[in-house]
């Protein structure tokens, strides 16, 4: 199998992409998703969210949400909002936020060398989330979130998709938080075979998001062969929905931490115990970390600015060299007490798209006792990690813009 191929996208028909495309399915919650589906029957939240579409209340994970969500695609596609491609092709995706822009590939990526490591992984998956995502797939009959790829960035590859990105896109669509999506296709069978063997001759690919999805997909896959042993040539199944963007155009935003408690200590021997291995300064305005290794502190009514020793950041070891993972190894678990920040509910996790006044703002006025502000993940760091075969720590990674859901799905 090759490590990605084109394939025949479901997609908005013509004229319809504005009334389809809707966030990621992760992003909001049942009430917010109900909120955005309202007036807007062709939503693809009716996919992704079916249970917009059932009593307040209802179970996201029962049996009757994945139904009406297969009923629901089934009723886009015979209303002609949705048509499927006569030919397999690639897809040019480019998201622009302000003036952040990132052009990307749509492709069927390979489970086979996502089992095989050769698309990396770097986080560990929950299995709750994995059991809902197999679900989704197997009502639908198809995959309709794509998954994150990144791949290392060559020139003939941004090249071309540079190139196609100059035309009239098919699908243009600005959501309602200003992020525009525009949507091209590939169809010639010159450039479909140039793609097909610039990435083949690639490496490695990496999973910036969507673990749960990639790995879903992958037990799908196993499922249905052991169903059907007698199954030689590769089918649908064997690959799954992505957009692999350059690693140089993808934005990573600070992934902060806020904390309910200062574990018995009050603020003078907190600070105390925190001037033991970071140099602590006092600052009139919020803290935006400029360097690895820096990190922002507020406590009520005040910010601080704390440098980490340098020769305290390791420098041959991928996982504890990252800003996450010296803030929880010299802060976080020996003062707070906090060892397990994936099942501590003390630990509380802010996206950097929310800015640092959400920090103050859990903190002045939600309770919370400590807000700590990160430098941001590098890319090039995510990928020593998964090129080391290990996982980083819950919530390392903020990727912005988010992908939208509907422009392109893949039937299996």
């Amino acid at each position: 199998m090759t490590l990605i191929k084109p394939f025949p996208a479901l997609r908005p028909a013509p004229g319809r992409a504005a009334e389809v495309a809707a966030p990621p399915y992760d992003v909001m919650s049942a009430d917010e998703a109900r909120e955005m589906v309202r007036g807007r029957p062709w939503s693809f939240l009716h996919i992704s969210r079916p249970e917009v579409d059932l009593p307040p209340g209802t179970d996201p994970h029962a049996p009757a949400v994945y139904t009406r969500a297969a009923e629901n695609l089934t009723r886009m596609r015979e209303a002609g909002i949705l048509i499927t491609d006569e030919r397999p092709c690639y897809y040019v995706y480019r998201i622009t936020m302000g003036e952040h822009i990132q052009t990307g590939l749509v492709a069927a990526a390979s489970v086979e060398a996502y089992d095989q490591d050769r698309i990396r992984k770097h986080e560990h998956t929950r299995p709750v989330k994995e059991d809902d995502r197999v679900r989704q797939i197997e009502a639908l009959g198809a995959q309709t979130g794509p998954v994150f790829l990144v791949y290392p960035a060559d020139p003939g590859v941004d090249g071309l998709l540079a190139e196609v990105a100059q035309t009239v896109p098919e699908i243009d669509v600005t959501a309602a938080d200003g992020v525009r999506h525009e949507l091209w296709v590939i169809s010639g069978d010159t450039r479909l075979a140039r793609l097909t063997s610039a990435f083949e001759a690639m490496p490695s690919l990496y999973v910036a998001d969507g673990h749960h999805r990639s790995a879903a997909a992958s037990r799908v896959a196993a499922a249905r062969r052991a169903e059907n042993p007698g199954i030689g040539s590769e089918v649908p199944s064997d690959y799954f929905l992505s957009v692999i963007f350059p690693h140089d155009q993808v934005q990573i935003l600070d992934y902060n931490r806020v904390i309910r408690d200062l574990n018995g200590l009050d603020r003078e021997r907190f600070l105390a115990r925190i001037a033991v291995r970071f140099q602590v300064e006092a600052m009139a305005e919020a803290v935006r970390p400029a360097a690895r290794g820096e990190f922002g502190m507020y406590l009520p009514g005040q910010w601080y600015r704390l440098g980490l020793d340098p020769a305290r950041i390791p420098r041959d070891d991928p996982v504890a060299s990252l800003d996450v993972g010296l803030l929880a190894r010299e802060l976080i678990e020996p003062v707070l007490g906090i060892t397990d920040p994936r099942h501590d509910d003390r630990i509380d996790f802010v996206g950097g798209i929310r800015g640092l006044q959400a920090l103050e703002q859990r903190v002045d006025e939600e309770g919370m006792a400590v807000a700590f502000s990160l430098f941001p993940t590098r890319m090039e760091a995510l990928m020593a990690v998964a090129d080391a075969g290990e996982v980083m720590p819950p919530k390392s990674t903020w990727f912005e813009p988010k992908l939208a859901d509907g422009l392109v799905s893949q039937l299996i």
